[in-house]
């Protein structure tokens, strides 16, 4: 190494903290490719005070006549320079690479504007087809946050900054005809290897619980205004972390901890305070549970004996204003701890003392969870049978939201609005964690069945981030403004499947496509979504970094399979012994119940809950697909108007298909009219109509139809006889 690399290394060791990790697979001989994220004007200094001579970094000719320092750096001896407007650029790079060279290709092309991996043209796949490089992808974690750099966010003068080289891959050889089609794909594998680098680089080296997570932000922005709720009461960092040292105090003399257990129910809709206990448990080892106040007093109190919960804490303004009576809980040796009642024994002395003390970081230090401690526990929404109980760890939640944060250019200036209730793992995770692990503002709203003020608060509060359910966002969009979502760049849907008519009204109406993902509680939640960047209407996108799947095929069932799925995401267990011992047999793959198409480009196509599935005359037929060719059908009914099918048993043909309506108006000719016109069999047409005064729905807006079932009391199969022959 020569005296101007060495010194080099100490002055940016010394300014930015610099190290470098597994630096030694620079000596890999060519041909060989180096393709390191494009964040700050100083990436080329890092690369370079690690490489040897014979590497030369690609640059453009064109940029370098713009001065003189322009030119001094971009075209040298350690420079491959190139007219990015030539189409011979490419060959010149490619015959280098053919005589072994060694080559350093910011493959964006350009400086990020967001933070984030940008667009990667597809001449990197060119490259890599025609020379058959082999390639070591490069993550300079920290530069994001140098001076000048072009994307928002908060900036330090010398932020730690560290260079991390992957091992050497291979590149794929696919199998296509067509060359467009393989410098595509290749472009695609190259991408996605460098966002599962950065993935697994920020979870080895990043904080490794939510709690240290948010402690860390708040230390980077402790000003910032994080969180705000329907009070208009705005929340800082600083703020955020006072309280809960201050609650934290607290709960060491109000909660009961025992060997068995140190779990606490939490029974709280979404306002500032649920966060500030949430993270106040975690400080004094405790383990949130979060209970879902939409299915009722009795099923509530299952799940808390299901979790062994000796003590909620709740308030009673919301109990109140939800008309929740839980005096089966003082029956069951439940103790409600009122909100109310604990802010008034935090004296004013203490809010200052406690204050001085953050002020000045001198703060009491509380051990804190691990890990592989459980963050929270959550309970499944019930809709074909009993809530099962989750346990989510840190390294769970924390993993998502970085698997997320990798595939998605969501930053520091985004404004985040979240009405799912916080119960939900999507509301959770997605509406709470990932925005306050990454320093983005977060509005919260009680209730997401306020279809007209929803998307006035969106407009009022400037927010750029949104996401619902089908149901819900069907809602909004039929009752808002052109103009209320006129900042929103990311509106995703999930929990239920989005629906083509919810899809067209958001394009139609306010320029909006709604980005459709997939998940489940116990992963989570999120496995798979669609981004800007890779997106396909109809599915549910591609999977995030880091998680394995597998289909394995169902009998009866010809296209797709039953989807299994492995990674860091996925569940502790679950506390229910009988489906957790189904669960930890799989060796610490998840069944998630659901028939699955994967494409060739690796886009998930969700056919239906295995569940949902009903077996007509030999054939399955997914229960699912019909509701969804009904959904939006009927538009002379009024808004209002909402249908299911469920399935019940047919002596003739094993099962048979019920529509359920809510509007006796509606006619079963009309609905196999609908049906046949968009190419569905005989045996997908509902047989019979049943009318009831409201459909049920659960908390997240899915259909409930576990309950759906109850109100439609369906014959024995020796009653039933089929009004129509297949």
């Amino acid at each position: 190494m020569s005296i101007f690399k060495k010194a080099g290394r100490f002055l940016v060791r010394l300014l930015y903290g610099y190290r470098t990790y597994n630096e030694t697979i620079l000596q890999t001989p060519g041909p060989i490719l180096l393709v390191p994220n494009h964040v700050s004007w100083f990436d080329w200094l890092f690369i370079a005070l690690c490489v040897d001579d014979d590497w030369r970094f690609v640059t453009s000719s064109t940029t370098a006549q713009k001065s003189f320092l322009h030119r001094w750096i971009m075209i040298n001896r350690h420079t491959f320079p190139i007219d990015t407007a030539s189409p011979y650029s490419l060959k010149h790079m490619a015959d280098f690479l053919k005589n072994n060279g060694r080559l350093v290709l910011f493959p964006e092309g350009r400086l990020s504007r967001t933070g984030s991996l940008m667009k990667i043209p597809n001449g990197a796949g060119f490259l890599l087809h025609e020379t058959h490089a082999r390639v070591i992808t490069a993550y300079l974690r920290g530069a994001n946050r140098l001076p000048l750099c072009p994307h928002p966010g908060w900036r330090r003068w010398f932020p730690h900054v560290t260079v991390h080289f992957s091992h050497v891959h291979t590149p794929p050889k696919p199998d296509y005809h067509s060359t467009a089609k393989v410098r595509e794909y290749l472009t695609q594998w190259l991408r996605q290897e460098m966002v599962k680098q950065q993935f697994e680089t920020e979870m080895q080296y990043a904080p490794t619980t939510l709690h240290a997570a948010i402690t860390a932000e708040a230390h980077n922005q402790p000003t910032k205004v994080i969180l705000q709720d329907f009070t208009e009461q705005p929340v800082t960092y600083r703020r955020l972390m006072i309280g809960s040292a201050l609650l934290a105090n607290l709960w060491e003399t109000e909660l009961k901890k025992t060997p068995s257990s140190n779990r606490i129910g939490m029974l709280l809709p979404n306002t500032n305070a649920f966060p500030v206990v949430l993270m106040s448990l975690w400080q004094t080892g405790f383990v949130p549970a979060i209970l879902n106040y939409s299915i009722g007093p009795t099923t509530i109190l299952r799940c808390v004996q299901l979790a062994g919960l000796q003590q909620v804490i709740t308030s009673r303004t919301f109990l109140e204003k939800a008309k929740l009576n839980l005096g089966l809980f003082a029956d069951a040796g439940v103790q409600l701890i009122y909100l109310e009642d604990i802010r008034t024994h935090i004296s004013s002395v203490t809010k200052l003392i406690t204050s001085v003390r953050f002020l000045f970081g001198i703060n009491k230090v509380q051990p804190g969870p691990l890990a592989t401690d459980t963050a929270v526990i959550l309970f499944t929404s019930g809709s074909e049978g009993i809530p099962k109980g989750v346990e989510l760890t840190h390294t769970n939640i924390l993993s998502n939201i970085r698997q997320i944060r990798v595939s998605c250019d969501i930053d520091d200036t985004d404004r985040v609005f979240n009405a799912l209730p916080m119960f939900h793992s999507f509301g959770l995770t997605v509406g709470l964690f990932l925005p306050l692990a990454n320093g983005v503002y977060t509005y919260l709203y009680p209730s997401p069945l306020h279809y007209r003020i929803v998307p006035t608060a969106v407009y009022g509060h400037d927010c750029t981030v949104m996401f619902g359910t089908n149901t819900f966002l069907n809602g909004y969009g039929q009752g808002a403004h052109p103009y209320d979502f006129r900042q929103i760049r990311y509106l995703f849907a999930g929990a239920e499947k989005l629906q083509e008519a919810t899809f067209n009204l958001y394009a139609r109406k306010f320029g909006i496509s709604i980005l459709e993902g997939y998940g489940a509680t116990e992963c989570s939640p999120v496995l798979s979504v669609n981004l800007p960047m890779t997106r396909r209407f109809g599915s549910a996108g591609q999977f995030l970094p880091g998680i394995e799947w597998r289909l394995e095929p169902v009998e009866g069932i010809t296209e797709g399979g039953r989807l299994f799925v492995r990674g860091p995401n996925i569940m502790k267990g679950y506390l229910n012994w009988d489906a957790n011992e189904g669960f930890q047999g799989l060796g610490g793959w998840y069944d998630t119940g659901d028939i699955v198409k994967v494409d060739e480009q690796g886009f998930v196509h969700i056919l239906g809950r295995l569940k949902r599935f009903a077996k007509v005359s030999g054939e399955m037929v997914s229960l699912t697909a019909v509701e969804e060719a009904l959904a939006g059908a009927f538009p002379q009914y009024g808004l209002r108007f909402q249908m299911a099918v469920i399935s019940q048993p047919d002596a003739q043909k094993g099962e048979s298909l019920v529509a359920v309506a809510n509007n006796p108006l509606i006619q079963l000719q009309e609905i196999r009219a609908v049906l046949k016109a968009k190419g569905f069999s005989n045996l997908c047409i509902p047989r019979d109509i049943r009318i009831v005064k409201e459909i049920p729905k659960l908390g997240t807006g899915k259909i409930n139809h576990r309950e759906l079932v109850k109100l439609v009391p369906l014959p024995e199969p020796s009653e039933h006889t089929t009004s129509e022959d297949q």
